[in-house]
């Protein structure tokens, strides 16, 4: 007891009948263990660190009645090595890690009294391990009194069993087992599946294990962009199957993220699953067909559920952004320019008060793409952002990029227009870029080198003043010295004025001292700012 032995001893003497070595070290039972000791009745080996026993491990033990395995680690058991123990009377392998009962497991146990495979690791076994065990074979014939054969216990509680169709026959078997067989334990209850946790075997009624058969209450969809769309499979299936996604050949996990896919599955009764594929905000680029497969080991199937998704409004006209749907009273965005590269710039927006009753749950609508170009493109932005950065534009293009609420069409006062540089490359070959402030009819935006910016509040007034109102400037001249601030403005390609607008445009704008010539005929360049 409690010693710190790693193998059976080799010096045993030959006439023991008795052998317990408890709390030690052993971790296996090798080939010919107890070869020397042959007269041995009793082997108790309990609370030790057994792992592995060899398949030869009890051979020269024919007068084995008793083998205690109790506590150890063994998660199989080679059963063919009972054939060297006829005489045994008594297995014990509680507390070990077994998950598995071959169907002829008990073959070689004729003479056993006590069976205990309590507190393993059991889910499914078949009956047919019991069929096989020639202590019930003898109990089922009618021949010779009943009282001429020795009962039988057998110990089964306390192991993880999942009651699903593949343990149908063996609960059939404890629910009717009987003398000579007596269950140490009859109240034997299920670990699974979820709804029937905790159930006795008497309690639950199993069906027969059947192939999945998918289905689906709409296999064609199609729904506004923006939306939150749930997509939904049913299947039919026994034991409960493994059920995935698959969306353009790719495998859609069971993940939640901002503007992921998610999936779900559960079962609403004893043989159907339901599985729900969420996918947020959903966007043009969604649409197609996304695939539900189910699989057990009886085989699989799936169906196809074809999703469209379609703009929740017409976006197609420049001007005017007439509401496909009314707008909320209040329902107003504040747009600015919150950055500027060389390359584009980001905007920055957010609601008034009365936009969305929370903050965190509305979603905007983004229309960006050449100010005359019949259709812009769609973004849909989610909850919790208010940033888009527009990017990889042309030179000199006028751009246009408008931010609404869902379900609404973009307001004046919503939108920004802007005019690439014409020389991109200079601007690339600056070691720092320099910002200014560009006056477009009284509205002030901060707006990189070679960009223009207005906002839809100005349209049409100052877009058709400004062609007029916005001279070319000429380079060099004496005029270049009169402050840091036109020497700044000298060095910029497609460069703009202080004031944009002459002052018989309307709006005060101040006049540089120095203008072209009169006379003088306009190069047939064309800058940016000659977009306006």
């Amino acid at each position: 007891m409690s010693a710190l032995l790693r193998q059976i001893p080799a010096n045993i003497p030959q006439d023991i009948r008795k052998i317990r070595i408890e709390n030690s070290h052993l971790t296996e039972l090798p080939r010919g263990s107890f070869e020397n000791v042959s007269a041995l009745e009793y082997l108790w080996l309990n609370f030790n660190n057994i792992t592995v026993m060899h398949i030869k491990s009890l051979e020269y033990l024919p007068a084995l009645k008793e083998l205690r395995l109790q506590g150890n680690k063994l998660s199989s058991v080679p059963w063919t090595a009972f054939q060297d123990t006829p005489t045994l009377k008594i297995l014990d392998l509680k507390h070990n890690r077994l998950d598995v009962l071959p169907e002829h497991a008990l073959r070689y146990l004729p003479n056993l009294t006590y069976l205990d495979l309590s507190s393993n690791q059991l889910t499914i076994i078949s009956r047919d391990v019991f069929y096989n065990w020639p202590v019930y074979q003898r109990s089922q014939r009618t021949e010779g009194p009943l009282e001429a054969i020795s009962n039988a216990v057998l110990a089964l509680h306390d192991n993880p069993w999942i009651c699903d169709c593949r343990l149908r026959g063996f609960v059939q078997f404890i629910k009717s087992v009987g003398p000579p067989i007596i269950l140490m334990n009859s109240y034997l209850t299920c670990s699974g599946p979820k709804f029937r946790t905790g159930k006795f075997f008497h309690e639950v009624e199993l069906n027969s294990c059947t192939k999945p058969l998918t289905s689906a209450l709409d296999t064609n969809l199609t729904v506004p962009a923006g939306l939150n769309i749930t997509l939904t499979c049913f299947v039919q299936a026994s034991p409960s199957p493994a059920v995935w996604w698959t969306y353009a050949l790719k495998l859609l996990r069971a993940f939640n993220g901002k503007h992921l896919p998610a999936v779900s599955t559960e079962p609403i009764s004893d043989d159907t699953v339901r599985s729900e594929l969420l996918i947020p905000a959903a966007r043009p680029a969604d649409a197609g067909n996304y695939t539900c497969t189910a699989a057990n080991f009886l085989g699989n199937a799936s169906v196809a559920i074809n999703l469209r998704v379609v703009a929740p409004w017409a976006s197609t006209t420049p001007r005017g952004w007439a509401p496909a749907v009314p707008a909320e009273p209040g329902a107003h965005v504040e747009v600015r320019i919150a950055k500027q590269t060389v390359y584009g710039i980001t905007l920055e927006w957010f609601a008034a008060a009365a936009a969305a009753a929370e903050p965190g749950e509305t979603w905007y609508t983004l229309l960006v793409g050449r100010y005359d170009a019949a259709q812009k493109d769609t973004i849909y932005i989610g909850p919790g952002v208010n940033t888009y950065s527009v990017t990889d534009l042309l030179p000199a293009t006028k751009y246009e990029v408008c931010v609404a609420v869902r379900n609404q069409a973009p307001r004046k006062g919503q939108c920004v227009v802007f005019v690439t540089g014409s020389d991109v490359s200079q601007m690339e070959q600056r070691e720092k870029l320099i910002h200014i402030v560009v006056i477009v009819c009284a509205m002030v935006l901060a707006v990189p080198a070679g960009m223009y910016a207005c906002t839809a509040e100005a349209l049409p007034g100052c877009l058709a003043r400004c062609p007029s109102a916005c001279p070319r400037r000429r380079r060099g001249g004496p005029a270049q010295a009169a402050g840091s601030k036109e020497s700044t403005l000298d060095s910029l390609p497609a460069g703009s004025e202080d004031g944009l607008c002459r002052p018989d445009g309307g709006r005060g704008a101040r006049r540089s001292p120095e203008r072209q010539e009169p006379g003088k005929a306009r190069p047939p360049h064309r800058n940016s700012a000659d977009l306006y």
